[in-house]
């Protein structure tokens, strides 16, 4: 007789589960491909929407657009994560990845600030609102969906793509703006090279699209698809679990911001503090992003072996101990290698928590809940805190207190450290393991 379990099961074949992690992480490689080709670019395309003679300050203008694309994140973890937990994971996939087309096409259409004045950055808001709309519903969708898939036993290694696609696509963003440096001028890539970022991004997403129509169905969701369908996805069901919730703060916080620093604004950091040419950052930033892909699945396999709290743990301290040091020393480096071991220091620290914590959160809620609880309390923190990092950063640099903003994110691991000491080992006492009868009806 065998056993199903709420999620993967023993009678699914190993190969189909493979498969469907590939089907399921693809589409996140593109998502965050469009999400980071705004951030990769940015250096090129700031000035065509910011017009100013002061480098900062035209950063720190896109760099605010940025933070108000992640207070849509919010509001898409609720509605996708509402869609994906009564209609299916697999018609929110297609959902969030069609929004995300939609955003990276106004970018690649929109004409700069000398064509048409103020509404160039109006329209740039937009944009970046829908996708941080779409972003908000990807991460709760596809953390649920490749969670619920995944082999029991191996729902850390399986669940770890998500980060491992989620840095492809900056990998591959970062790697369109190497064959763009090397094939176009600097002129030529401020001027309208960096169009071409955005244009790929929306042809594949369309194409992700059609793939996603084909995937198959969560059998988790399938399976309580008819019952107690009034409950499904609300936030009355949502609030009977306020530890969760706070759980998923607690969780997120520390990871948000530890992560942007390291894998979005090290760029700027390295080149507008530490004063590292352009090109030498993207190649540093590539190389260590790369090097960071692969450590996921690794980090997610130990955690089905030892647990998720120790690598949660070794963020935590390394976080709160190590930032400072390694963003000082990152400040006053000259040398691309050194830099390259910095940030590669510093990423190899967040693995920590990037290669588990879908997981992690997937196995706090049942099924019925699950993309809700996952996505909102998610993605208000990352709103909150991983949306603003660099906004922070860029407006402490003006100001001329940039070391604070080390001091910052320190501060804000510290707290996640706090959690990770007293939570429980969620590895051990996993909703994704319990049949539908055996979920719980009240917290």
């Amino acid at each position: 007789m065998t056993t199903r379990l709420n999620g993967a099961t023993p009678d699914v074949s190993e190969k189909r589960v493979i498969g469907n992690v590939l089907r399921g992480s693809i589409g996140n490689l593109i998502e965050w491909y469009d999400w980071y080709a705004y951030a990769a670019f940015t250096t090129y395309f700031a000035k065509s929407f910011f017009p100013t003679s002061d480098t900062t300050a035209a950063f720190l203008g896109t760099a605010a657009v940025f933070a108000v694309g992640f207070l849509m994140r919010p509001l898409g973890g609720w509605m996708l994560g509402r869609f994906a937990d009564r209609f299916g994971r697999r018609s929110a996939l297609v959902l969030s990845v069609t929004l995300m087309a939609g955003g990276s096409l106004l970018i690649a259409v929109t004409p700069s600030y000398r064509t048409i004045g103020i509404a160039a950055p109006i329209l740039l808001l937009t944009a970046r609102l829908i996708q941080g709309l779409s972003v908000g519903g990807e991460y709760s969708t596809s953390a649920t969906y490749l969670s619920e898939v995944a082999t029991p036993g191996k729902r850390g290694f399986y669940s770890s793509f998500q980060y491992v696609t989620l840095y492809g696509g900056q990998l591959l963003a970062l790697g369109l703006q190497l064959v763009l440096q090397a094939l176009l001028t600097e002129q030529q890539l401020t001027a309208w090279g960096w169009r071409i970022a955005f244009g790929v991004g929306t042809i594949a997403a369309l194409t992700v699209m059609w793939l996603r129509r084909g995937m198959d169905e969560s059998e988790s969701y399938r399976r309580e698809a008819g019952e107690t369908k009034g409950e499904r996805g609300t936030l009355r069901a949502l609030a009977k679990y306020p530890k969760e919730i706070a759980l998923v703060v607690g969780l997120t916080l520390g990871g948000t911001v530890g992560f942007y620093t390291f894998a979005t604004y090290s760029q700027k950091f390295l080149e507008n503090t530490a004063h590292i040419p352009r090109r030498q950052v993207t190649v540093v930033l590539f190389c260590a992003i790369l090097v960071a892909a692969t450590l996921q699945p690794l980090a997610g396999r130990l955690s089905d072996r030892i647990g998720r709290r120790p690598l949660l743990l070794f963020f935590g301290i390394g976080g709160t101990l190590l930032t400072v040091p390694l963003m000082t020393v990152m400040g006053s480096t000259r040398n691309p290698v050194g830099a390259f071991f910095l940030v590669l220091a510093g990423l190899v620290i967040v693995a920590g928590y990037t290669s588990i914590n879908a997981i992690v959160k997937a196995e706090l809620f049942p099924t019925k809940i699950r993309a809700l609880g996952v996505g909102l309390p998610y993605a208000l923190t990352v709103a909150i805190f991983g949306g603003t990092a660099e906004l922070i950063a860029q407006a402490l640099k003006s100001a001329g207190h940039e070391p604070v903003f080390f001091w910052y994110v320190a501060g804000c691991v510290l707290v996640s450290l706090i959690v990770y000491g007293t939570m429980r080992e969620t590895s051990k006492s996993s909703e994704l393991e319990h049949r539908p009868e055996e979920l719980p009806q009240q917290r």
